[in-house]
């Protein structure tokens, strides 16, 4: 049994991971920290996946780190693009002697007396236990189960002669060249990988239950390209930056103002691009904009392999699978050789480990959130967890920056601890991701709560949490602090000034 100890220990070393050791060494420079990584590399979900045309679905210049910009000219980059900005990041702040690699948190318990977390983490390079110990620890572990991806339980899968693939476990061996692919699912995954296999495959048919909304932006940022030529990198980021969030959050709010509007302005593009010949059935989804996450292709990539007829999509459901594909109940049969079941995530938080205070566990549909950072009467713990609804690193930069002011406020004051308590009974039954697609609905029961009212409300709105993240009071009504002073513990009371 090994015993490290440090100020705080990070959990993943993926982009959020890496974004926090980031902000620590920049804002907390005299504070201890290691990361943790359960993989053998940086990156998370951009070294996890690697099936093909793997790429984010939020803009670049919003999904890159606040402090270090994106150089590249692609607004939607690909997964191994992604993986090496993690990296190199990494790299320009000396994070990389930082991690522990291979290494899986299992459970950690904090001592309200010793004012510390006891983490125990599996070594799965050697098969052994050691324990870690922190006086904070910061949960970067993003928000599903890294071993398996969601999928249904199709009716006569084992009757299937080809291959059944997830994309979350994507073979390299798969040689899909000349062959009939079906890919089930019609999420950011799916939209992905039809027009990427479409270039090899004999034909590739996307199979949804029902229709999702898909936008078209362009592949490139030719105006940042252009303001390149005389800017400097960090201007030229931050203004495409301020604009993109300004677009995210105009396309939002008016899809919830006014749903209507936007959901015309969408199906007619998508009908512009597909031409005559394909049924918009395909593409009228039941629901409002942003009732779900949009689907965003670069430059309609998409729409130009189902016009081509390199491609198909079907909307229907699954009857049974068969020797040679998927018999549907409307009595079509798809041939196949390859089916792909880009099915979703199986939602999961703190990576499946368990979290506990003085040996009782807290689990996380009993909690509550604070500011969608820290939950309730957990100590000194919190969790970065991005928005769903724009990119992901809006959220989890200014989590960062929150958890740095907030360490260096209590070492200023001498205290050792924090806690958040809720005293005006603000429980919902709300999880704290306000969504309604499938795989956050398949896990409400095991996530945590949002309240009714700030601080435990989440409005997943980065012009709101930006000024109360970033320049927010920090002694709030909601926070309780524990002081050392000679040995002796000393509980302060919320304050109310």
């Amino acid at each position: 049994m090994s015993n490290n100890h440090f100020d705080v220990l990070i959990i993943g070393a993926g982009l959020s991971g890496v974004g926090a050791a980031c902000h620590l060494s920049r804002q907390s420079p005299d504070r201890s920290f290691a990361l943790i990584e359960r993989r053998k590399r940086i990156g998370g979900t951009w070294d996890l996946f690697r099936y093909p045309g793997i790429r984010s679905d939020s803009d670049m210049y919003t999904l890159g780190y606040n402090f270090r910009p994106w150089t590249e000219p692609k607004v939607l980059a690909d997964g191994p693009s992604i993986r090496e900005y993690i990296a190199d990041t990494a790299a320009e702040y000396n994070i990389d002697d930082k991690i522990y690699f291979e290494r899986r948190m299992v459970d950690a318990d904090f001592s309200t007396r010793d004012g510390q977390w006891t983490v125990r983490v599996e070594n799965e390079g050697s098969g052994e236990s050691e324990i870690f110990t922190c006086q904070f620890l910061l949960c970067c572990t993003g928000y599903y189960n890294y071993d398996a991806g969601y999928t249904p339980d199709f009716p006569g899968a084992d009757q299937f002669k080809g291959r059944l693939v997830h994309p979350q476990q994507w073979p390299e061996d798969l040689d899909y060249s000349g062959k009939k692919v079906v890919v089930i699912g019609s999420g950011a995954t799916a939209v992905t990988l039809v027009p990427a296999m479409a270039k090899d495959a004999e034909h590739v048919t996307m199979l949804q239950r029902s229709p999702t909304y898909i936008a078209t932006v362009p592949e490139r940022d030719e105006l940042s390209v252009k303001l390149r030529r005389f800017l400097p990198e960090m201007v030229v980021y931050r203004m495409a930056r301020a604009r993109n969030i300004g677009l995210q959050r105009l396309v939002y709010r008016l899809s919830k103002q006014r749903p209507g509007l936007v959901r015309r302005a969408l199906l007619a593009a998508a009908r512009r691009q597909l031409g005559d010949d394909i049924d918009m059935k395909h593409f009228r989804p039941s629901y409002n904009p942003w009732d779900e996450r949009l689907c965003a292709v670069p430059n309609g990539d998409l729409f130009k392999v189902l016009r081509r007829g390199e491609a198909s999509i079907v909307t229907d459901h699954i009857d049974t699978f068969t020797e040679n594909g998927i018999r549907l109940k409307s009595g079509e049969e798809l041939e196949a050789d390859i089916i792909i079941t880009a099915t979703g995530l199986d939602l999961q938080l703190l990576g499946g480990a368990e979290l506990s205070v003085d040996g009782q566990t807290r689990e996380p549909r009993d909690v509550l959130v604070y500011k969608g950072v820290m939950l309730r009467d957990v100590p000194n713990m919190a969790m970065v967890f991005g928005y769903t609804n724009a990119s992901w690193t809006l959220k989890a930069d200014i989590a960062a920056e929150y958890v740095c002011r907030l360490l260096n406020y209590m070492s200023r004051k001498g205290l050792q601890q924090v806690t958040p308590k809720d005293h005006d009974g603000s429980d919902t039954d709300k999880t704290f991701l306000d969504l309604q697609s499938g795989y956050v609905q398949r896990a409400a029961h095991r996530l945590p709560r949002q309240g009714d009212k700030a601080p435990w409300k989440v409005l997943s709105n980065y012009l709101y949490d930006l000024p109360r993240l970033r320049y927010g009071r920090l002694n709030d009504d909601a926070l309780e602090f524990v002081k050392a002073e000679g040995g002796k513990r000393r509980r302060l009371g919320v304050s109310r000034g």
